[in-house]
């Protein structure tokens, strides 16, 4: 998305690396590029100046991380949080991003970095906030778009999740009871997912795998589904460049010019892994295959929906490494709606076949958001509950 702009784009950069102001340099055009060496001086040259348009610091800084400094930006300076923050490094792995995205850091790029990339990344962070509902200096809170629930999907929620926690208590003791004699360990189990607007909250389940499934999961991952694919889609004929940046598993990138290509290929692979399904998932315990066949794993999740952090029917909430590589505008649109239990994807993966592709799943987030926002949404949503009761009790395992 290439946004014109009739004035320079204020950037704030904070380390000591000479390559950026160099690369910057050549874009005195565009760019009023502004740097400090260190936390102090980034804190008193913003004190001084108004109305920079983002700040690029260095995952190290003399004395503390880009991320300590972020958070004490966002208490000093709490009524700019709108500001896009982005950290720059050499290198980054998946633990990096993981806490970059747990402490609010709107993106995370690795040196060296494409300054057109840059300029087009900030004017669209910039929009983002403003539809995430993050305060915006010179806007109003009228004029911030933001998806809100309606009163008709609210009430349904609450009737629902209500109704259905307190007939089913019960049978839940009992299906409790059987997970724990089965398997030592919690029965339920509790997870960090990515919901409407980024907002990150705990995700309940009923424990469907056996207690060290996250741990073994490196293990399994020949067996991805989604690996597969990606491999399939790599040896098959090759496909025009303007279609191959977002095919297969390649889900996102920071840079997306064809000419960058080991920066490219990098990319493709750290996403991969980044949606996670297995055919016959051997982590899966006895129960559990009966619990996820019947989604009764997934009832704990009412009191997610009771709490307000989702919505009976909605797009699916990610788990931060999901999450974490789809932050660019071509897919952002899918946290701008409701995160659900059931939505549109899983009922149409489960009417024709379970092995749904990344992009596939990614688009029909995004076409549900349409639909989530527009008049017709609670009739949607009622057509697709329906479409999720005949899904339960189908034979394939999904």
């Amino acid at each position: 998305m290439e946004i014109v702009s009739d004035r320079k784009v204020r950037l704030l950069y904070v380390g000591n690396d000479a390559n950026m102001a160099n690369q910057f340099s050549a874009y005195i055009q565009k760019v009023d590029f502004n740097v400090v060496d260190n936390a102090l001086h980034a804190v008193k040259w913003l004190e001084e100046n108004k109305g920079v348009d983002a700040i690029l610091c260095e995952k190290q800084i003399p004395g503390q991380t880009g991320i300590e400094f972020h958070k004490t930006l966002r208490k000093r300076f709490s009524k700019n949080n709108s500001i896009p923050f982005i950290l720059v490094a050499k290198d980054r792995g998946k633990k990096d991003l993981s806490e970059a995205v747990k402490n609010g850091i709107d993106d995370f790029y690795v040196h060296p970095v494409s300054v057109d990339n840059i300029i087009d990344r900030v004017q669209f962070l910039k929009e983002l906030k403003v539809n995430l509902k993050q305060e915006k200096i010179g806007t109003s809170k009228d004029d911030i778009k933001e998806y809100k629930i309606g009163f008709w999907k609210r009430s349904f929620d609450v009737l629902v999740a209500g109704t259905v926690l307190l007939l089913a208590s019960p049978f839940l003791l009992l299906v409790i009871l059987a997970i724990r004699l089965e398997s030592k360990g919690k029965v339920y189990y509790i997870s960090k997912r990515v919901g409407t607007g980024y907002k990150i909250f705990d995700f309940y389940k009923l424990r469907s795998m056996y207690p060290d499934a996250d741990k073994r999961l490196k293990e399994f991952q020949h067996l991805n589904q989604y690996v597969h694919d990606e491999e399939e889609h790599v040896n098959a004929a090759p496909e025009p460049i303007e279609q191959s940046s977002v095919s297969g598993t390649m889900l996102i990138g920071d840079d997306t010019e064809v000419e960058e290509e080991q920066h490219n290929i990098k990319k493709r692979e750290n996403a991969k892994s980044a949606f996670v399904k297995f055919d016959n998932d051997p982590r899966i315990t006895k129960v559990g295959h009966i619990i996820r066949k019947l989604s009764i794993d997934e009832l704990p999740q009412l009191i997610n929906v009771l709490k307000g952090d989702m919505s009976i029917v909605g797009n699916r909430p990610l788990p931060l490494y999901e999450a974490e590589v789809l932050t660019t505008d071509e897919w952002t649109d899918r946290f701008n709606g409701p995160a659900g239990i059931t939505g549109l994807w899983q009922v149409e993966a489960r009417g024709r076949s379970s092995k749904m592709s990344p992009e596939e799943r990614k688009q029909l987030d995004i076409k549900y958001v349409e639909y989530a926002n527009s008049k017709r949404a609670f009739l949607i949503d009622m057509w697709i509950v329906l479409r999720t009761f005949k899904a339960v009790f189908q034979k394939e395992n999904v």
